[in-house]
């Protein structure tokens, strides 16, 4: 949800979604109808999957907290293999599932708690991992630890991290591949350690 200033007072605005690249692009997403989801701005989204170019094709992703799906289907749109999408509200699993058929696409969505959803993927392995909770709420570091003991990143995999650019957190074990920071937000893109 977006805010804009009219006559002093602010004003919900629905955010527009849209796939920036690939054989969507330019597609627009079901519009943001809850107030508890915090979709990526398209300009994030874009440097975040612009920077990924190289490992998405026929890659297999791992879309956590998925919101509107906004971010997995961006990696569908830019040719990869698989992505499933776990979010335990059932207000955004089925917001995932209309975005998707919205595309024609049909892909895994798993509604379950992240945790319980990362124990069940054990044995599965992801190239990508796309890690974007609510702001504050505590589970970067939780869900890093898990995906870690559930062995769920490829060797050459990396986890993505959208967060505000003041949270400072453990990622342990995984290991701080790049950083990059826009206006309030900071990606983090982590990589297995070389000390695992």
């Amino acid at each position: 949800m977006t805010f804009f200033l009219l006559n002093d007072i602010f004003v919900e605005k629905e955010c527009v979604l849209r796939v920036t690249a690939g054989k969507y692009k330019g597609r627009t997403l079901i519009e943001n109808k809850y107030s508890h989801i915090r979709p990526t701005a398209d300009m994030v989204k874009q440097a975040i999957f612009n920077k990924l170019a190289f490992r998405l094709p026929n890659s297999k992703i791992l879309d956590l907290f998925a919101g509107t799906g906004a971010l997995g289907i961006e990696g569908i749109s830019r040719n990869a293999q698989e992505v499933v999408f776990v979010d335990k509200d059932p207000r955004s699993a089925q917001l995932v599932r209309d975005n998707l058929k919205r595309m024609g696409e049909d892909a895994r969505v798993i509604k379950a708690d992240y945790a319980k959803a990362i124990e069940s993927l054990r044995g599965e392995k992801f190239d990508i991992i796309l890690l974007d909770p609510p702001y504050k709420s505590g589970f970067y570091e939780n869900a890093v630890r898990l995906l870690a003991v559930n062995d769920l990143l490829a060797e050459d995999g990396v986890i993505v991290c959208e967060h505000d650019k003041t949270d400072k957190f453990d990622f342990s074990p995984f290991a701080v591949e790049d950083k990059k920071i826009y206006g309030t937000k900071m990606v983090t893109f982590l990589k297995k350690s070389l000390q695992e």
